[in-house]
This record gives structure tokens, C-alpha cells and sequence, in this order.
């Protein structure tokens, strides 16, 4: 592999850092003679267009985890991860019409906000708390040393180097707010698409070259045929990767959790469309929904070419680490097949992810604490000014912090993808079911919002452990446990793990708050009409479009 760039990858590269910085200041600079408030700085209240808005959610979502992991388990276990994706253009349609509004309806702008105002003080700063740590132990540092060792892979400059800059990058964009963040990844989205599009068109070109053929059409009917079991959405229980996909679970089960979590109740994603009016903000979801239609062509295809010349003896040295097949090598391996200039697109394209979605976590990391720790516990009378002072303070310290802790997290030997999904799992379904019950059920209680903080967290390791402690093997036949490939021993799925703690902690939720209910205890509810959640015209249209293709997509590849 020619592990370096050329003169004109770095001319290309370079192109893309000049539009991006460039267009970043220009953003700044227009409006720095405005009063800047902390909620223009933080949300970009009333600017963001939903173009912006759409593009800005998939930059700030797609990053290394997708570029490096998912191809990697595309190359493992085929379009089936494709399932995140995909499922996730569903997921945002249902946060556009049901989320948001009660958000927006109730001015929300933070996710801590929205537990003190639902529930009290205690519930809100416990999860501002955990989700800073989690923001910056797991999301940061996973993305930012992950994307290093992708940049690193493919220009041959050293991963300590390649991940101060890749830090120092972010940190200049984020520093500009909100706004530059939203508008500046409009661009990263364009090199993200365009870069990413020109290493599908290599690997699927690569694939028909490889067996005599031409074209790229050729090249994905061909892969179609020598990787027939890659082309399944839905697993079956022999395969030896439903662990990590359980069936029809990703249709009907934990995946909804995974999903209804991260795209509606996650600061990081939420925090685009809550500056906007409602049908801006439902526009700009929707948009990105088309777009999350079109990421497994990018992130999920070049895996699958790259497992299947893998097989037939190509790659078989640049994919092995430590005398075993690491599949996260898959993507990197292709682009360092690109020719000169193409090469330094894709390159540029790869580090678009991984900046935007460092600026747009470093951004959610300044909000909440700016807003939810530094302004209710530390000054009360903070001003605006203070506030963003204060928030551009804790970019830098975050980003130092996670460049310091993130070599010795191991990221790297569990894959990136999985590093995020195993850490974030053991709180979503707790999280979820404390957001869901808060938003539709006025009845819940904050001692039921505790339960389902700590109580579900509990429970995920209690599930998790489990296997250690009995044989789940009589569950074998209701299809909730399958034995471990590797150990042998009887496990629940990861994703039926979450459905079993998201129920329990409904039912315990609810039992809960009746008993707060008939002492006497009156929650605080939201503000909540039907009428808001009537979508306008263009916008049912629109969803109804992104709901059949997708059920077109699971109908061909079942």
C-alpha cells in the first residue's frame, strides 16, 4: 500500500481547508459586530436553514465509528449493519413529528434543561454530570483517536501528530459557536459525500476489474454473487454475527431504543434543530433522513468489496494485526488504492467526519456545562458574554482531555463502533424510557426518573453479567439467548438486553409514580396539544417517500 499522500492529495486537502476555514471566518466575522447572546452562540437561534440544519445532523453523526467501524462490519457481517442506517431515516421521522415539538413548544434547549423543568434539579444535574463524562470519555476521545488512526494509516504521518491537528482543527471551529459549526458542515457533508462516493466507485470497480469485468454495476452484481450472505438485512439465528444483530429485533426491538435515544434525547444531535422554528427544524430532519438513506453506499459497500477480494487472496497482509484479520482495516486498505488527487478527496472526506463530528460534541459538551453546571451551581448572575467565555474555555479543556486519556482507553482493540454501542448501551434504555414517560405521561414522577437513571444502568450490567452467573441455555428456544462463538456460552443480544431493561423500566417507572401519585405528589408536566404534532404537507410527503424506501430496501434484502 502507498501509505502517503502525493503532491496533489495535499493540493486537494488543502483546497478543502482553505473552503472550510475560509468560509468559517467569513461566517464569524459577519457577525461578530452583533450582540452575540449565549443562546445565538450555543444554537444559532433563528439561523440555521434547514439545508444547514440536515446537513449539519449527518456531519456531526457520520464520523470514524462509521467511516473505519461500519465498513469494518460490513466487511464482517455484510449490509446487515446497514440496519443503523437505515432504521435511523425511520427514527428521525418520528423525532421530527413527535420530539421536537414538545421541545421547541416548551423552549428547550438543553437536554439537562428538560429533566429540571420535567422533573427537579437533582434528576437534571446527575445526567448534565453523566453526560459530560460520557460525551468526553467515550463519544470524544473514541471519535478523535479512531479518525488519527485512520488519517495516520493513509499520509504516513505519525497518529500523535495526526491527532493534534485534528484536535487543533476542531477547536477552531467550534470556537466559532453554533453557527459556524452549522454552516461549516454543509461543506464537510459535500467532501464527506463526494469523497466517500469515489471509494465505492474504486472498490465496486476494483471487484469487476478483479473477475474480468468493467463498470461499476458489474462490479455490485458481482459481489452480489461472491458474498451472497453479505447481501441479508436480516439475520438468522446460525449466523455467527446475531449477537450483535438479533433478527428482527433491528425491526421491532432494541434497535428502536438504540435509535429513539441517540436521535431524539442526545444533546449532541437535538442541539441543531432547537434554534430553529418548528417546520425549519422539521424540514432540516427530514433532509437528513434522505441523506441517512444514502450512508450505507459510503460506509457499508466498500467493506463488502473489500471482504470480497479479501477472500479470493487480495489484502491478505494489509489486514491482519497481531497474526489475526482486524476488519476495521478494510476502508483504509482502499484508499490507499486510490490514484493521486482522488485520494486526497477521499482523505479530505474522511477528515470532514471526524472534525464536524468533534466540533459538534466539543459544542454540546460548552452547552451543557455552560448552561446546566457553570450558570446554576458556579454564578447564577453570569451574563451572556460569561457564558461564552466560559463555554469556548471548556471546548479546549475537553479536547485536551480527551487527546491526553484517549491511547489508553483501548478504543482501538474493540473497534470503534462497538466501543461506542457497548458504553452507551448500558444507559439508553434508562435514559429513553425516563424521556418517553416524561414527555406523554403526566404522571411520572422524578423518584420514577431516578429509578430509571440508576435502575437502568444497574440492570444493563445485571443482563450483561448474567451469562457469567447462570446458563441461560433454556432460553435458547424462546430466541432471546445464543451461544457465544467464541466462549461457548449462552448470551442475550445486545439489542434484547436493551428491550428487556427499556420494559422493566417502564413497568417500574409507572408503578413508581402511582404510589408518588397517591401521596400526594404532583409532577410537573409539559406543555403538550395534539395540534403540534401535525406535521405540514411537503414534509408528510417527504416522510412518506423516505418510509417506502426503506421498506423497499429491507423487502429486496431480507
Amino acid at each position: 500500500m502507498n501509505n502517503y499522500l502525493s503532491t496533489k492529495d495535499y493540493i486537494v486537502f488543502l483546497i478543502y481547508f482553505v473552503i472550510v476555514a475560509g468560509y468559517g471566518l467569513w461566517v464569524y466575522y459577519r457577525k461578530k459586530s452583533e450582540s452575540v447572546g449565549s443562546k445565538d452562540y450555543f444554537l444559532a437561534e433563528g439561523s440555521l436553514t434547514w439545508w444547514a440544519i440536515g446537513a449539519s445532523l449527518i456531519a456531526s453523526n457520520i464520523s470514524a465509528e462509521q467511516f473505519i467501524g461500519m465498513s469494518g462490519s460490513g466487511f464482517k457481517m455484510g449490509l446487515a449493519i446497514a440496519t443503523y442506517e437505515w432504521m435511523a431515516a425511520i427514527t428521525l421521522i418520528v423525532v421530527a413529528v413527535f420530539f421536537i415539538p414538545v421541545y421547541l413548544k416548551n423552549k428547550i434547549f438543553t437536554m439537562p434543561q428538560f429533566l429540571h423543568k420535567r422533573y427537579n434539579g437533582t434528576v437534571a444535574m446527575i445526567m448534565a454530570v453523566f453526560w459530560l463524562l460520557l460525551y468526553v470519555v467515550v463519544n470524544l476521545t473514541s471519535i478523535l483517536y479512531l479518525g488519527a488512526i485512520a488519517v495516520s494509516s493513509i499520509s504516513g504521518i505519525s497518529l500523535d501528530a495526526c491527532m493534534y491537528a485534528i484536535a487543533i482543527f476542531a477547536v477552531i471551529i467550534t470556537l466559532g459557536g453554533m453557527k459556524v459549526i452549522g454552516y461549516t458542515d454543509i461543506i464537510q457533508v459535500f467532501f464527506l459525500v463526494l469523497g466517500g462516493l469515489a471509494t465505492t466507485y474504486l472498490a465496486l470497480n476494483l471487484v469487476s476489474e478483479h473477475y474480468g469485468g468493467s463498470g461499476i454495476l458489474q462490479g455490485y452484481q458481482l459481489m452480489t454473487e461472491k458474498a451472497s450472505d453479505h447481501f441479508h438485512m436480516i439475520l438468522e439465528r446460525k449466523n455467527e454475527n446475531y449477537l450483535d444483530l438479533p433478527g428482527l429485533t433491528v425491526l421491532i426491538g432494541g434497535m428502536w431504543i438504540v435509535n429513539l435515544n441517540y436521535w431524539g434525547c442526545n444533546q449532541y444531535i437535538t442541539q441543531r434543530a432547537l434554534g430553529a422554528d418548528l417546520k425549519t427544524a422539521r424540514n432540516g430532519i427530514l433532509f437528513a433522513a434522505f441523506l441517512k438513506l444514502l450512508m450505507p453506499i459510503i460506509v457499508v459497500l466498500p467493506g463488502i468489496a473489500a471482504y470480497v477480494m479479501w477472500k479470493d487472496g487480495l489484502f491478505q497482509t494489509e489486514m491482519m494485526q497481531h497474526g489475526e484479520v482486524n476488519p476495521d482495516h478494510a476502508y483504509p486498505v482502499l484508499l490507499n488504492l486510490l490514484p493521486a488527487g482522488l485520494k486526497g478527496l477521499s482523505f479530505a472526506a474522511l477528515t470532514a467526519a471526524v472534525v464536524a463530528s468533534l466540533a459538534g460534541k466539543a459544542n454540546s459538551i460548552a452547552t451543557i456545562f455552560s448552561l446546566d453546571i457553570y450558570k446554576k451551581v458556579f454564578n447564577t448572575e453570569a451574563s451572556d458574554k460569561k457564558l461564552v467565555n466560559i463555554g469556548k474555555l471548556t471546548v479546549v479543556v475537553a479536547m485536551i482531555l480527551a487527546v491526553i486519556i484517549a491511547p489508553h482507553l483501548g478504543i482501538d482493540k474493540k473497534g470503534g463502533f462497538q466501543y461506542i454501542q457497548e458504553y452507551t448501551g448500558f444507559v439508553s434504555p434508562g435514559i429513553f424510557a425516563m424521556f418517553i414517560l416524561g414527555f406523554f405521561w403526566k404522571k411520572t414522577t422524578s423518584n420514577a426518573a431516578l429509578f430509571a437513571t440508576i435502575g437502568g444502568f444497574i440492570l444493563s450490567i445485571i443482563f450483561k453479567k448474567l451469562p457469567d452467573w447462570a446458563d441461560l441455555s433454556f432460553l435458547a428456544s424462546t430466541g432471546f439467548s445464543i451461544p457465544n462463538p467464541t466462549t461457548g456460552i449462552y448470551e442475550i443480544p445486545f439489542l434484547d438486553r436493551m428491550g428487556f431493561v427499556f420494559a422493566i423500566c417502564i413497568i417500574g417507572m409507572i408503578i413508581i409514580s402511582l404510589i408518588d401519585n397517591k401521596r400526594g405528589v404532583v409532577p410537573a408536566g409539559l406543555e403538550v396539544d395534539t395540534t403540534m404534532f401535525k406535521p405540514h404537507k411537503a414534509f408528510l410527503i417527504g416522510a412518506l417517500i423516505v418510509a417506502l424506501l426503506v421498506t423497499a430496501l429491507y423487502s429486496i434484502y431480507w
